[in-house]
């Protein structure tokens, strides 16, 4: 699932391929973009932004796309066949003499012009693997409204951006207590812990090739409590609920985490 870590991943790899090279085909396939020719400019930089990846051209013009929950961003070398979906999939293809980008099922895809970026990513809070990231401004943010339910509120990317609903889970288990539960329960010197483990993680995960939150004592279980519905925690071995939360799904442990269960 597409999280901060991945978009940064994602950046860094688009980044590589098409930084400083001039587009020799430019495709976005949604329909108010659908004429629009980028043919000719050079890639300048492919920069994450929390969950958003900015792609920026010569000229002043920006690709702003987002992943959500199922989409993707593939780089294939000249040549190569491509494996990212079925071709009614794709939403955009970028490419250059050596390699094109290929993205699929991308729910968000615009093209702005640069000065304008702040419209599209403004509103997002501290970057948690940005230049701009900020703990004490993430706090600030995530506890600004004491009844609202901790997974709500790191979920929300206006609080701190790149955290979504993997580390939501895992990071309130980390915190012992259940996403329900309203922040302004949480314990003193909590909320600050569990800024400072979000970006930990995300920076630690932002390399590897499988998300890890659990430590090297459970080499074959990376995730506590995620996707781990009825398996026994990993630390005092009750089983693993699975609830809705919003429009989203989490996961807690009964036994390690106090809180309202739903």
């Amino acid at each position: 699932m597409p999280e901060g870590d991945t978009v940064w991943r994602t950046a860094r790899r688009l980044h590589s391929a098409l930084a400083g090279r001039v587009l020799t085909r430019s495709d976005l396939r949604v329909p108010r973009f659908a004429t629009a020719d980028l043919t000719g400019r050079a890639v300048l930089d492919v920069t994450p932004r929390g969950k958003h990846l900015l792609t920026r051209f010569d000229g002043g013009l920006t690709l702003h796309s987002h992943l959500r929950m199922d989409g993707s961003w593939q780089v294939y070398a000249t040549g190569e066949r491509w494996r990212g979906g079925p071709t009614h999939q794709i939403r955009a293809i970028l490419g250059n003499a050596e390699q094109t980008a290929v993205g699929y099922r991308l729910p968000v895809l615009e093209l702005i012009r640069t000065a304008d970026e702040h419209d599209a990513v403004g509103h997002l809070g501290p970057d948690l693997l940005g230049p701009d990231w900020d703990p004490a401004e993430a706090v600030r943010r995530l506890t600004a409204d004491p009844a609202r339910p901790l997974g709500e509120a790191l979920l929300d990317q206006r609080n701190l951006a790149g955290i979504g609903n993997v580390y939501k889970s895992e990071l309130a288990f980390l915190a012992a207590v259940t996403p329900w539960l309203p922040v302004g329960e949480l314990p003193s010197g909590v909320p600050e812990r569990l800024v400072a483990t979000a970006r930990r993680l995300l920076d630690a995960n932002k390399d590897r090739p499988e998300r890890r939150t659990t430590t090297t004592r459970h080499p074959a279980h990376p995730l506590y409590v995620y996707g781990r519905e009825k398996r026994p925690c990993l630390r005092c071995g009750a089983p693993i609920r699975k609830a809705e939360l919003g429009e989203r799904v989490s996961y807690w442990c009964p036994g390690c985490q106090r809180g309202p269960s739903d």
